[in-house]
């Protein structure tokens, strides 16, 4: 084993989502949003949970952030819900929101923590889904709006933003498989999505850098995963390549560049989305920093019957995979680290999702000794550490997540969380993989395997 130590500057911290944790989904005036709507949908989600309650941080925030402080935690990733704050979408604003995420701040500046704040992660207004949602240009400027509202009135505390967590992921698999909310399953609509959203990330961009309140730096959380191809094939190769430049680089290669990449079998994405002139110098708004959402690998063959990007994606081999089937291939989190180290030589990198859903349950003692989370942890970020020993610039590690909660369409049954939480009693019981972090974020002293 070797030991890395990691900056003193080095942020160690946790992500969350509204929608997972704060429960309180109708109150002060909160309006619906579409995974209250979702949830709400017989046979959406498993076991009929909703996020009604959730963790009840919405009631019980100041206590989840004390314990964040004793366990030496130096940032937190948190998400604002767009409904709490502007309960239309657009137009008015409901105080009472906003001086919830208020309060939120204050006790994270209070306990030491710094506030990295999401302006989107997933719930979207009913009210705007209702008018055609993310495929509807006008959600574009409906953002913006919105972003400006809590930049102007959070930013002269929050100064690390992030516009989007993992577009990829609710535009795909809420508009073209439909297992995430809305639920639709339209192709068309789907990529129009993907461009709305881009087109809102550049305007978020520059609201948030617009405001009197000067932000220290925005970026975006993109889900990644390292692609391998199912065999060394030259179709196979090609389809990978093919798929990285779709799941990858989708939304960074627009704001940071102004194109879109080339995915596509035949032809481009204008042939099938409607581009006006000056939507690409409206995307482009380079980020200052890259925020990674990585927790495992993908393995892809070329398929020809697939038209448009010609992939299908295959079960890697791997022999040790999560409570929630994932593999467990911890040389993903440095091959993507170096990979966009070195496609953007000049950005900081942090991580801004990695975990795993295992679910272990207290003892009798009240004691949780989570060692698999423990072994994951340990070697996925030593692979941060082995990524920074290459020279990637990596300032912080936010682990998903801090207490178990509603993990979307599987409902409580994913537990992804160093905080177990009873969701009956709202009790809460710090997992040995707690402990496990807590050590480090104190000591900053990883003890790894560089063989591994």
């Amino acid at each position: 084993m070797a030991t890395f130590t990691f900056p003193k500057d080095f942020l160690w911290g946790t992500a969350s989502a509204s929608y997972q944790i704060e429960g309180a989904w109708n109150e002060d005036g909160k309006s619906e949003s579409v995974w209250d709507r979702f949830s709400h949908t017989p046979g959406k989600i498993k076991k009929g949970d909703t996020g009604d309650v959730a963790c009840d941080f919405y009631h019980r925030y100041e206590s989840d952030i004390a314990l964040m402080s004793d366990l030496g935690l130096n940032a937190a990733r948190i998400s604002l819900s767009w409904p709490r704050i502007m309960p239309d979408g657009k137009g008015a604003v409901n105080q009472k929101g906003l001086d919830f995420y208020d309060r939120v701040v204050d006790a994270l500046l209070k306990r030491n923590i710094q506030p990295w704040v999401t302006l989107y992660h997933w719930d979207l207004p009913q009210a705007l889904e209702d008018a055609g949602g993310w495929p509807n240009r006008d959600l574009a400027e409906y953002f913006r709006d919105y972003a400006a509202v809590v930049v102007d009135s959070l930013g002269d505390r929050v100064k690390h933003w992030m516009a989007f967590n993992e577009p990829w992921i609710f535009t795909i698999l809420g508009y073209l498989t439909g297992i995430h909310a809305p639920g639709r399953r339209e192709p068309l609509a789907a990529m129009k999505a993907t461009h709305t959203v881009n087109i809102a990330q550049g305007l978020a961009i520059r609201a948030l850098r617009e405001s009197r309140n000067t932000p220290t730096a925005v970026g975006t959380a993109f889900s990644m995963s390292p692609v391998h191809p199912s065999t060394g094939s030259l179709e196979d190769r090609a389809a990978a390549q093919r798929w990285h430049q779709f799941y990858n680089m989708w939304f960074l290669d627009p704001v940071m560049r102004g194109e879109y990449p080339q995915a596509y079998v035949e032809g481009s994405f204008g042939n099938h989305v409607d581009i006006r002139p000056g939507d690409l110098e409206t995307i482009k708004a380079p980020l200052d920093f890259i925020g990674i959402n990585l927790y495992t690998r993908a393995v892809v063959a070329h398929d020809p019957h697939d038209r448009n990007i010609g992939v299908k994606q295959e079960r890697p081999g791997g022999e040790e995979v999560t409570d929630f089937g994932w593999e467990v291939y911890p040389p993903a989190l440095s091959e993507m680290i170096l990979k966009i180290a070195h496609d953007y030589p000049s950005l900081p990198l942090y991580v801004t999702e990695n975990g795993c859903s295992y679910g272990d349950a207290p003892g009798p003692d009240g004691k949780l000794n989570d060692q698999r989370r423990v072994s994951f942890l340990r070697r996925f970020i030593g692979e941060v550490a082995r990524a920074m020993q290459s020279g990637a610039d990596v300032r912080g590690y936010f682990l998903w997540t801090f207490t178990d909660n509603f993990e979307w369409a599987e409902g409580f049954r994913q537990r992804f969380g160093i905080v177990y939480c009873d969701f009956e009693t709202q009790d809460r019981f710090v997992k040995e993989s707690g402990h496990w972090y807590s050590r480090l974020a104190r000591t900053g002293a990883l003890d790894f395997d560089p063989a591994e």
